[in-house]
């Protein structure tokens, strides 16, 4: 990775001494900029603005979004910040990932931007988006800057995101000095962007910006033709890398976990734009541990392998599915009777999803049978299942709840207030998963030693549909027989 020269402040450089007053690196090799050379990189570049850009997929969709925001908060200013890029270690970054509040209203994904709905009276706003614009080839920026074009890329000039967004775009550089200035109502997304917070910090309240995180929260919980259609394309992508993961599961056996990782994540990238959260790739007793992200254990043949994976599109919406495969291709009785049971269970919960349940019902159901089984297997002693629901005593071994709201976020949704979430009513529109799940720890007394160290889950992406519901993820087989004959069929 080459070391780039950094101005020591680019936006307040004059094109006369930028490349004088440029920050060497420690231990750099160049001892500094000639004006030869500065003047050298001022000439000789095509012009490279693109015309007649067609707006992006979802720009229809995220004007409506838009208007929906404006109807909610009229005669208030907007502020909606995409975030910046975030230090992984001394002058590297982790790849930018941008606010999901904000792709949401614009379809934009560039570093720094913000979104400002300003009010045009009572009702109605006018939207901008303010975004950087292409490095400046007069001062110097675009080959000096560390985040100059010559170092990570083009950006779009203003007037080509104005084209792709349908949005009036300005300089983002201008927006602090704005906002300060600003006067009125105020409210903003918070944590994404201290210069943004900064600017506003006299104009906003708490319990405002809250107000508005949890609108925008809810405003995903109904998914709409654009965003139902990336699920599926995340669904798709997905059942195609957990079919190469079946296919190199002897690569696994002979390395490690981190194979099934590495596997999955070129799926992810090659279909998408990343994983849509940390792959886990549990073999064996680790996937006991529900949230196994470590992935360096051992792969063997006769345990069982979890791997809860989703692969996130280029637009953001991501899938969450999970499958427990025999690693040696067939399960054994015992692994199979607990399979078994959460496939019931697993069943049971997604006939629960329909319009008009309410949402705790999938949970509800999932967590019957459960109990049931667990009952049934002599591990609660003498109680009834009625009790061992009502104690919460299944919990033991299947700790976590029986789904949440997916979409551009893999627990979408979050901030949604609990009366429209966890004690709301579905509709057609809502995205969910239905996830239960048994786990006989191995170090677990209370359970037969052959249990310990087993741990299965099967998860699905569900659509609530106008007369029941689709399941995203079908692609992958569930049943334990058809696991078996279609990891047979993949490995040859």
């Amino acid at each position: 990775m080459p070391e780039e020269l950094i101005p020591e402040n680019p936006e307040q450089e004059t094109e006369e001494n930028e490349a004088e007053k440029v920050k060497q690196r420690k231990n750099g090799l160049y001892p500094g900029v000639s004006d030869e050379l500065a003047a050298n990189m001022k000439s000789g570049w095509a012009d490279t603005e693109l015309h007649d850009l067609q707006p992006i997929a979802q720009a229809e969709h995220t004007a409506a979004r838009r208007a929906a925001l404006s109807a909610r908060f009229p005669g208030e200013r907007l502020v909606i910040p995409a975030g910046n890029l975030k230090t992984r270690s001394n002058d590297t970054e982790y790849a930018f990932r941008v606010s999901t509040e904000y792709a949401y209203l614009t379809g934009d994904q560039t570093q720094d931007g913000v979104l400002v709905l300003e009010p045009t009276g009572e009702r109605g706003h006018e939207a901008t988006v303010y975004l950087l614009p292409r490095s400046n080839r007069e001062n110097g920026e675009f080959w000096l800057d560390g985040q100059g074009e010559l170092w990570v890329g083009r950006r779009n000039s203003l007037a080509e995101a104005e084209q792709l967004l349908g949005i009036p775009a300005k300089d983002v550089r201008e927006l602090p000095a704005a906002l300060t200035e600003a006067t009125g109502p105020v409210r903003a997304v918070r944590g994404h962007d201290a210069a943004i917070e900064a600017a506003l910090t006299d104009k906003v309240t708490a319990e405002r910006d809250e107000e508005l995180r949890v609108h925008l929260s809810e405003a995903r919980l109904v998914k709409d033709a654009f965003e139902i259609a990336e699920l599926q394309k995340a669904c798709d992508a997905t059942a195609r890398g957990f079919e190469d993961v079946v296919k190199s599961l002897d690569k696994a056996e002979a390395t490690s976990e981190r194979f099934i990782e590495g596997t999955f994540f070129l799926r992810a990238r090659i279909e998408g734009n990343d994983i849509g959260y940390g792959s886990i790739c549990a073999a064996g007793p680790h996937a006991t541990t529900l949230h196994w992200v470590r992935n360096d254990g051992a792969v063997r043949a006769g345990e069982l392998l979890l791997l809860d994976a989703g692969v996130e599109t280029n637009d953001l919406y991501t899938a969450d599915v999970t499958r427990t495969l025999p690693i040696n291709g067939t399960f054994s009785p015992l692994q199979r009777k607990i399979y078994d049971a959460v496939y019931e269970a697993q069943e049971a919960g997604i006939a629960a999803v329909k319009p008009g349940a309410d949402f705790r019902d999938f949970h509800d159901a999932s967590q019957r049978v459960l109990a049931e089984k667990l009952v049934e297997w002599g591990l609660l002693g003498d109680l009834s299942v009625e009790k061992v629901l009502e104690l919460g005593l299944q919990r033991r071994w299947t700790l976590h709840g029986t789904g949440h709201m997916l979409g551009m976020d893999v627990h979408d949704c979050a901030a949604a207030r609990t009366e429209a979430y966890v004690n709301g009513t579905l509709e057609p529109g809502v995205c969910l998963t239905v996830e239960p799940g048994l786990y006989f720890q191995a170090d677990d007394l209370t359970v037969p030693e052959e249990y310990r160290g087993i741990g299965v889950r099967i998860e699905d992406d569900i659509l609530v549909t106008e007369d029941g519901n689709r399941n995203l993820s079908a692609a992958l087989p569930r049943q334990a027989d058809e696991v078996e004959a279609w990891m047979a069929q993949l490995k040859g």
